[in-house]
């Protein structure tokens, strides 16, 4: 689908302008116009993460001529392995900050405005009213359905990605010319079905692919060239190194972007519409939480107990709680733990943060173990708050 250039020229090029364009200058389909277009250009990132590092330094590189960051995080040494718009010297600095520092070196033309906030819904309508192009590189779902509408009900496109171990993939939502995000996906996932980078880990270099997509569904936005994916899925899988496209309909039901839509604005809270835990959990949880230093205490008085890990054997390789027993989670999901549980001591249930655990403590009260409870902060918490020689990842 041909779509006309989503910005307008801006002014002359300097000498040094031409000089640091030229490769782009010389290309006939985008030649001096596209090049003006693009220094004419607001683009807004939401997220310095993984996506945005490859997509804030490439759109940098390109001459994008403002460049708006949005992230409320701070740099942690877990991010270095995939996060390359940040070094080690930027660990514990602003996300957004140490993102603005990096463009400057690459292009200190470039204006970029810092939004050091979390998006919401009090927000966002407001902040992406600046932008005439908006790109999310965020990892939760929330923040995928919130970005997705405001997009829709501001008339902007919007260019996604979304990465997990091995796989990826990217699109352009614009309800004005094709689907919006909710066509393809009109419910989000049941909650711990999908699990976050952060459980289920990314390989760092899949950031940088789909990074790239995105940067590249832009710049042919920005500037008019080739056929984005307006309508279009593109699916990616590293370890087979293909790539797939599959054709994305508008939903004529959907309750946005169709003739007739029922959501004629944003939703009041976008976290309670994707439901980070289920309904059975957070029946669960309700006085059967523990924290790390009340399990430490226990373990100091000889209490009898049983403790379940319910992490990936990958993930306990790297740390665990001393005396805690592997039973990964989708034992729990078929019920297969249920068998290995005693019934002569109490459960305690722990993962990498809680979210897990308290999935299985819904399933495992289900079956009739009354006393169970999980720890709160999981082994996370045990390594910061306990025993701090212990790795955290």
């Amino acid at each position: 689908m041909k779509i006309a250039p989503l910005v307008t020229p801006g002014g002359a090029l300097t000498v040094a302008e031409v000089h640091r364009y030229s490769r782009h200058l010389i290309i006939p389909d985008l030649a001096m116009a596209g090049q003006q277009r693009l220094m004419n250009a607001k683009v807004l990132c939401v997220g310095a993460g993984g996506l945005g590092s490859p997509t804030l330094m490439y759109l940098a590189a390109a001459g994008v001529g403002t460049l708006g960051i949005v992230d409320f995080d701070t740099v942690d040494e877990s991010n270095l392995q995939r996060q390359v718009i940040h070094g080690q010297s930027d660990v514990g600095k602003s996300k957004a900050q140490s993102a603005m520092e990096k463009i400057a070196e690459i292009n200190p033309n470039v204006i970029v405005n810092l939004h050091q906030l979390r998006v919401d819904v009090s927000n966002v309508m407001e902040l992406f009213a600046q932008y005439d192009l908006i790109i999310d590189g965020t990892d939760n779902f929330a923040t995928r359905y919130l970005v997705n509408d405001a997009c829709v009900l501001l008339g902007k496109p919007y260019v996604w990605g979304s990465i997990y171990r091995f796989d990826g993939q990217a699109s352009v939502f614009w309800a004005d010319y094709g689907p919006c995000y909710r066509c393809l996906y009109p419910e989000p996932p049941p909650p711990g079905m999908v699990p976050s980078c952060a459980e289920g880990g990314v390989l760092g270099v899949l950031c940088g692919t789909i990074g790239s997509i995105q940067t590249t569904e832009a710049i042919k936005l920005l500037t008019g060239i080739g056929d984005p994916l307006i309508g279009s899925l593109m699916i990616y899988d590293a370890l087979d190194m293909s790539f797939r496209k599959i054709k994305v309909k508008k939903d004529p039901s959907c309750p946005l972007c169709s003739a007739n839509p029922t959501q004629t604005e944003l939703l009041e809270d976008y976290e309670a519409f994707c439901g980070v835990l289920t309904d059975e959990a957070v029946v669960a949880v309700k006085d059967s939480t523990i924290s790390v230093e009340e399990l430490k205490s226990k373990m100091e008085a000889g209490a009898e107990f049983f403790l379940v890990d319910v992490r990936e054997p990958s993930e306990w390789e790297i740390v665990k709680i001393p005396g805690a027993v592997l039973i990964p989670k989708q034992g729990f999901l078929d019920g297969s733990a249920l068998e290995k549980m005693p019934h002569d001591k109490q459960i305690i249930i722990h993962c990498k943060s809680g979210v897990r655990s308290a999935e299985c403590l819904a399933i495992v009260k289900a079956a009739g173990f009354s006393d169970a409870v999980h720890v709160s902060g999981g082994v996370i918490a045990w390594a910061k708050q306990i025993d701090t020689s212990l790795p955290v990842y």
